[in-house]
């Protein structure tokens, strides 16, 4: 699970995933963490451009009676979305969004201990990790709270990102349930954002290794 990110200035953003200018996004900080402020992407009603929202990361659910969640939902498991309350509104409603990130990090525990490892892509252009996301509605003072989640995939194969997080002594090496994010390509935003739930699910699968460039934390 990803608990920390960097994100790409406004100006990058919008120059990078062509955003129109009519997007209001509020201040954010480089440096990204759970339930703070974070930037994504997203077609907001019939709009037919991309805009450029700011809000919560970490999902606060149309149930939720409180801005305030007693659980994480910074991340789901996209084996879940289509069935875990907390995810199956935005994931029915094509609440789907682009979550922009220079970098993020993981956990690796291959020498006994957790050492932060780095993650960037490989041709130097910043990440659109796929995501989720909700407008919730506080009952008691009528204001309108952005808020997403981050997508994570099972990465039990992968060369690289099976060497993440702490192993779990109990479970066999195949099957840990290790995770990733999902990268959406460049060319594949729109279909993501505006497509079909077959077409996003055809787009749900952790980075080539190829694309990654990965380095413990100095």
């Amino acid at each position: 699970m990803c608990n920390r990110y960097v994100s790409p200035e406004e100006a990058e953003i919008e120059r990078f995933w062509h955003i129109g200018r009519d997007s209001q996004p509020r201040w954010w900080a480089d440096e990204v963490f759970p339930r703070a402020q974070g930037p994504f992407i997203c077609h907001v009603g019939d709009a037919a451009e991309r805009r450029l929202v700011v809000g919560q990361w970490g999902l606060i659910p149309w149930f939720a009676k409180s801005r305030k969640l007693t659980y994480s939902t910074n991340n789901a498991r996209i084996e879940h979305i289509a069935t875990k309350a907390s995810f199956k509104q935005s994931w029915l409603q094509g609440k789907r969004c682009i979550i922009p990130a220079w970098s993020y990090d993981e956990p690796c525990w291959e020498t006994g201990r957790n050492v932060w490892w780095r993650f960037r892509r490989a041709d130097g252009v910043p990440w659109g990790l796929a995501g989720l996301w909700n407008a919730w509605t506080d009952t008691e003072t009528g204001e309108v709270l952005q808020s997403y989640t981050m997508l994570t995939i099972n990465a039990d194969s992968h060369p690289l990102m099976s060497r993440m997080h702490r192993p779990d002594p109990k479970l066999p090496p195949d099957k840990q349930d290790k995770r990733s994010v999902v990268a959406i390509e460049f060319g594949d935003v729109d279909t993501w954002l505006q497509g079909s739930v077959d077409d996003a699910m055809e787009l749900m699968r952790a980075p080539s290794v190829d694309v990654i460039e990965a380095a413990p934390k100095e």
